[in-house]
């Protein structure tokens, strides 16, 4: 029987760190080349349980870069041919959606994703290119399906918000919808979740995440209101759909417990947890939890 494997495509949050267009603190050490901080691309996820078909959870912007650094998702064959054999979406935002333009050219594979989301990759023409060759399929939560390589799976509701290009003047940011999800990957005994944007911690996620062998949680913000004190944002990250880290409500206490390892990802530009050595970094490692990389393996 083979082991479930997970790699880390990419840790950050939408623009990557650092953000191309950003001087906040954070992002400033990286452009200084300082070595405490390491560049991350676009959060996303490749699994595979028998390392010749590979899923990748969300397609973020740098899908492209994401695959040449992976020799795992390089082309097979003597002419054309991927391992990618699946795509699972956990929403319609741009930086979970947008890769699948880069697996536009005439390869076959699966995308998985709720009503809402393939109602969303729908709606936009431009995904029209992969029409005749991508075969779209609706899952409903709760509901296991199978991937390719002996994969199951299941997409689990968690509170969030509709993509930002979707929002009308009052959304609703935690609402328990298909618009936002998380993934459970499961291999004989093996389990995976992978939830890379939550606006809060319910009961019944924190059921599913405690049967996990390894859970890959958002990590977005350090505190609510980080963006609004950097200068780089007027939100907060609730009211983005995401929990702060810090805080009697925030993820540390949320995920207190779960799971044999905790691994924060979607990690926004300005949180400090990105500076190795920082005492947000400290505090997140104190509380058991490690701090993804782009390229960082597991083996369950």
């Amino acid at each position: 029987m083979g082991r479930l494997t997970a790699i880390v495509l990419g840790a950050a949050a939408g623009g990557g760190f650092p953000q191309w267009n950003c001087q906040c603190p954070v992002c400033r050490l990286a452009w200084s080349g300082d070595p405490r901080v390491k560049p991350r691309t676009q959060a996303g996820l490749a699994v595979s349980a028998d390392c010749e078909h590979w899923i990748l959870l969300n397609a973020s912007p740098d899908l492209r870069a994401q695959i040449l650094a992976t020799p795992e998702l390089h082309p097979r064959g003597q002419s054309r041919g991927s391992p990618i054999a699946a795509v699972v979406l956990t929403g319609a935002e741009v930086d979970q959606i947008s890769g699948l333009l880069t697996l536009r050219e005439r390869q076959a594979f699966t995308l998985f994703a709720t009503t809402e989301t393939i109602a969303a990759v729908t709606a936009s023409p431009i995904f029209a290119v992969l029409a005749d060759v991508v075969t779209r399929k609706t899952v409903e939560r709760d509901l296991p399906f199978s991937l390719p390589g002996g994969i199951e799976a299941e997409l689990f509701a968690v509170p969030g918000k509709v993509a930002l290009y979707l929002e009308g003047d009052a959304p609703a940011l935690a609402a328990e919808t298909g618009a936002n999800v998380g993934v459970e990957i499961v291999f004989g005994s093996r389990r995976l979740a992978y939830v890379p944007g939550a606006a809060a911690m319910t009961p019944a996620m924190r059921e599913r995440l405690a049967r996990a062998d390894v859970v890959f949680f958002d990590g977005t913000l350090f505190s609510d209101d980080e963006m609004i004190v950097t200068g780089t944002g007027g939100k907060t990250g609730r009211r983005m759909g995401h929990m702060p880290l810090a805080g009697d409500d925030g993820t540390l206490a949320a995920l207190a417990g779960l799971g044999d390892r905790r691994i924060l990802t979607h990690i926004n530009n300005t949180n400090p947890i990105l500076i190795q050595g920082s005492a947000e970094r400290r505090r997140v490692e104190a509380a058991g939890f490690e701090v993804a990389e782009d390229g960082m393996e597991i083996v369950l």
